[in-house]
């Protein structure tokens, strides 16, 4: 039937979803990467490690080192989705769940790596139908 009420009679405990969410449940692997006796930063290593890639890849894009910047902030989320995917406790790093942060970190890092890549003026990766689309678009 159920559990017990507040007289101790069973009451009828419904499969459907409340109406109103109470709580949210937190992303699988998002317990701290650390002992909780550790120093804020210790428990938070992945999400920081990634972050300060990606900040030194916006100073490095900053100063006019563009491909080098960009290439710098998409590793830095491909190591956010090895992370998350080697890792059973992540921190902050852990958003959604763990398919869906591996998803999404590993394929905005491989389109800002391939990006970069492709960047003008002498691009380091030349994808030659790339060329022929955009001349049959504009013309």
């Amino acid at each position: 039937m159920g559990t017990p009420g507040a007289e101790g009679e069973p009451k009828r405990v419904s499969r459907r979803f409340p109406l109103l969410t109470e709580d949210t449940a937190r992303p699988e692997g998002g317990g701290r990467a650390a002992a909780s006796d550790a120093p804020a930063p210790a428990r938070q290593w992945p999400v920081i490690a990634v972050i300060s890639l990606v900040a030194v890849g916006l100073l490095l894009t900053a100063i006019d080192v563009f491909r080098v910047g960009t290439l710098l902030i998409g590793i830095a989320l491909i190591g956010g989705a090895v992370l998350r995917w080697t890792l059973p406790s992540v921190g902050m790093l852990a958003v959604r769940s763990r398919f869906t942060d591996m998803l999404t970190y590993g394929f905005l890092g491989v389109v800002i790596v391939l990006l970069a890549l492709m960047v003008q003026p002498r691009p380091w990766l030349v994808i030659p139908f790339l060329n022929d689309t955009l001349h049959f678009t504009i013309s």
